[in-house]
Parts: structure tokens; C-alpha cells; sequence
């Protein structure tokens, strides 16, 4: 095994906070840890340094310098070794579901059968899974009776393993929209189900984001179209009119919370764009003025392109795991995807890496990549859509995304150089979020 931290290599074997390093154990205050890189891609978007030392202390990176140096520059310093690996920033995913695992008819009994505190471990077990594979930052964008949000306060203590989580609360829809929980029940259970985020005019629209402002999310996600696993045969074009976004983008902004968009069709897409989205999730469609609207605004794009590898693998499991309103719609999303990336790419829309996690496979998020690389950007592009673009969308770029002195010490490595093969990635081997090791092969 490689000489890494000492403690970090005991760290199955003793019990939770025995050592340093250990499970994300904090390193003593004021103390110095340095990370020896084989190679280091310290700001990705640039080409990648050789040999290289990245000195922390508190959680935070002071300096990076070239060579390797050990600890009789700084005595007393633990001393990480990685110089026979590529070193980059964590890895951040923008739009996952930490609570979901199941989909399509399970999803729908897991609703009214599983309790919230079933969710809860789940979403725990989902976030360990997700830090494990390199993702130390994740937006999710879509929370079950305040799991996340409290996962999110968790992890943000290093009290529960998991990446750094930036929340939306429940997300908005129209009623009959994407997030309207009711979709597709019997009349009885339609009168007993929570539906406090769906809205139908300017005014409730308005209520239904302070609703999410007042649980304490950190972003707003909203549906202006139909979605792939809504249970209505209403297709995926817009199913919300200007008013009622406008009015749900609006107050967003008023609380100085950017807006992140469920999208598949052109016009839904333009409609937010217009309205002042922050990002388009999904964007399945592209046409001339949306392309021109991302330009213009500005605003991000989130392909989520390995849904795809979910809605595959439950089929070949069971053929019937979806409706039959929805089957058709995953079969045309399969077909589609990847078509709006390939016109995104060469037209400068700024992109930033996600999954769609708890739809595509917690853990496997670097599948994400493949895909990305597959449908027209480069390993280097999509590598900086996962590390300085998502840090930027996520409002957190003078924190996290690169390896300067003053963000967070949130590192990874693998063993291969995934400038050259991406998909090294999904085989990270080691990961330290805000200096903490929590994994170490």
C-alpha cells in the first residue's frame, strides 16, 4: 500500500474520530499537511503542472509549489503521497437527488411506503457512495421532508460522510407540471398529498418560493416544461406561462437565490432564458434562439447525458419498470440525448458537469464524462465543467473548483492521466474534502 497518511490507512479498522485522516477526521489546528502530486492539474482550463507539493493548513490550500517537498520544509507536516498519481480539484456535480435511488412504478410505491427516516439513510449512504467516487461538492436539486437539508447541514460539519451540499429544498411546478406529486393518483390519494410547491398563478408562484426560502435552501429549481418521469402524457414541451415564471424567478432573485431550470423543450428552455435562468437543466432541445438566449444571458447549461445509463439499465432489469405514459418518453430521451451538447459546444455555451444522480446510478458519476467527451467537448472541457464552471453556477467559485491558494483543500487522484482518457475518472483512489482524507487506496 502507498506510504499516504498512516492514520488514513488504519481508517477501517478504528472506530470513527481515533486518528487523523480517518473517515474525514480534522487534521490539528494550525497544522500542515502536504499533498505530493505525480502530476497536478491545479487550475483546470490550463495545461497541468509536473511534480508539484500542495501545502494546507485548516482546510484550506496556502501554497502550490513545484517539486516535491517534504516535511523538512515544514517540520512536523503530514505528508500525503501521490507522486506516482494525477492529482486535480474534487470533482462537483450539479444536479443530483441524494434521496432517490428508485424510479419509474418502484419510485411511485417507494412514495407511500417508505418512511422519511428510510430516505434519510438512504440519502446518507447516497452521499458517502458519491464522495467516495471523487465528487466532494454536489447541487441537489430536489429534497423528501427535509432530508437533504439537513444532510446538508451534516456533512457540512463532517458529522456524516459526504460531499459539500448546496440544496433547492422541494422543487416548483405548475399544477400538473413535473413536481406535482399528485400525478398520476387516484382521487383519494391526490387529496392527501402535499402539493405546497406547485403553483397557478403570479401570487402563488411568489408563496411558493418564499415557502422554500423560508425552509433555508440555498437555490431555487423550478419546471417550466414537462419532465421524462412525470406521470401524465403531456408531453415535454412548456407547461408554464410568463407570468407564473416570471413571478417564481423573480422573488428568486429578490433573496439572492439563483434559479436552476427543469427544461427539455425549445420553448420552455427560451422562456426561462429569457426570464433571467441561472441554468437549464436537461435542455434536451436546442433551436437557433436558444442557443442565442445562452449566449446572450449567459447562463449555464447541465446536459445530465447519463440519465440515459438509469433509464437502460432498469429496462434490461424489468421491461415494465415504467408507465405507459412514460416508457415513450424515455425511449425518445435515449434517442435524443446528447444532440443539444453537440450544437452547445462550438456555439460557447457555458457548460457545467451534472448527472441527474438517483435517475442515472449514485456513485457512478463520473459516467457523466464519457458521455460528454462522446457528444462533442474535450476530456479537458468537460473535466472544467465539473471543477471551475459548476464552482461558478453554484455561486461558490471563490471557494472550490481549483487548487489556488485560499480555496478548500478538497483534492482527488487517480491513477492515469484523464486528459488523455477521461475515463480514468471513474476510478478515483484518493479523496480529502476541506484537508480531510476520507479515502486513501
Amino acid at each position: 500500500m502507498k506510504p499516504i497518511i498512516a492514520a488514513a490507512v488504519l481508517a477501517l479498522l478504528l472506530p470513527a474520530g481515533a486518528a487523523l485522516g480517518q473517515d474525514g477526521a480534522a487534521p490539528p489546528a494550525g497544522s500542515v499537511t502536504l499533498v505530493q502530486a505525480g502530476r497536478l492539474l491545479d487550475r483546470p482550463g490550463q495545461a497541468p503542472r509536473g511534480p508539484s507539493t500542495v501545502v494546507i493548513r485548516d482546510g484550506r490550500v496556502v501554497e502550490v509549489r513545484d517539486g516535491i517537498v517534504g516535511a523538512d520544509a515544514f517540520p512536523g507536516a503530514e505528508v500525503v503521497d501521490l507522486s506516482d498519481r494525477f492529482v486535480l480539484p474534487g470533482l462537483i456535480d450539479s444536479h443530483v437527488h441524494l434521496g432517490t435511488s428508485q424510479a419509474g412504478q418502484a419510485g411511485l410505491i417507494a412514495q407511500f411506503t417508505e418512511s422519511v427516516p428510510t430516505t434519510a439513510y438512504r440519502a446518507a449512504e447516497n452521499a458517502r457512495a458519491t464522495l467516495m467516487a471523487g465528487f466532494t461538492t454536489v447541487r441537489n436539486l430536489g429534497d423528501d421532508g427535509g432530508v437533504t437539508l439537513a444532510l446538508r447541514d451534516a456533512t457540512a460539519r463532517h458529522a456524516i460522510v459526504g460531499p459539500r451540499i448546496v440544496d433547492a429544498g422541494v422543487s416548483i411546478s405548475t399544477t400538473s407540471g413535473h413536481m406535482d406529486g399528485r400525478n398520476g393518483l387516484n382521487d383519494a390519494l391526490r387529496e392527501h398529498t402535499d402539493h405546497t410547491n406547485v403553483c397557478d398563478d403570479t401570487a402563488s408562484c411568489r408563496e411558493a418560493v418564499r415557502l422554500q426560502i423560508s425552509r433555508g435552501v440555498d437555490v431555487i429549481k423550478i419546471a417550466t416544461t414537462g419532465g421524462v418521469n412525470s406521470r401524465i402524457g403531456a408531453g415535454l414541451g412548456a407547461q408554464m406561462f410568463e407570468d407564473e415564471a416570471r413571478a417564481l424567478i423573480e422573488t428568486a432573485h429578490l433573496y439572492g437565490k439563483k434559479v436552476a431550470v427543469h427544461a427539455h423543450g425549445a420553448d420552455g428552455i427560451a422562456l426561462a432564458l429569457r426570464l433571467g435562468a441561472d441554468s437549464i437543466e436537461h435542455g434536451t432541445i436546442f433551436d437557433d434562439e436558444t442557443i442565442s438566449l445562452f449566449r446572450s444571458s449567459g447562463a449555464y447549461y447541465v446536459p445530465t447525458l447519463s440519465t440515459v445509463n438509469g433509464y437502460r439499465e432498469r429496462l434490461a432489469a424489468d421491461p415494465n419498470a415504467y408507465s405507459a405514459e412514460v416508457l415513450p418518453k424515455i425511449l425518445w430521451r435515449i434517442e435524443i440525448t446528447g444532440q443539444s451538447l453537440q450544437r452547445a459546444v462550438p456555439a460557447g455555451v457555458r457548460i457545467a458537469f451534472g448527472t441527474d444522480a438517483g435517475v442515472s446510478m449514485h456513485g457512478r458519476n463520473a459516467d457523466e464524462f464519457e458521455l460528454m467527451v462522446q457528444y462533442g467537448m474535450t476530456p479537458a472541457t468537460a473535466i472544467q465543467a465539473a471543477t471551475i464552471n459548476a464552482a461558478d453556477l453554484l455561486g461558490l467559485g471563490e471557494e472550490i473548483g481549483s487548487l489556488e491558494p485560499g480555496r478548500r483543500a478538497d483534492i482527488i487522484a487517480v491513477d492515469g492521466d484523464p486528459l488523455a482518457d477521461v475515463t480514468v475518472l471513474k476510478d478515483v483512489d484518493f479523496v480529502m474534502r476541506d484537508g480531510r482524507v476520507y479515502r486513501a487506496d
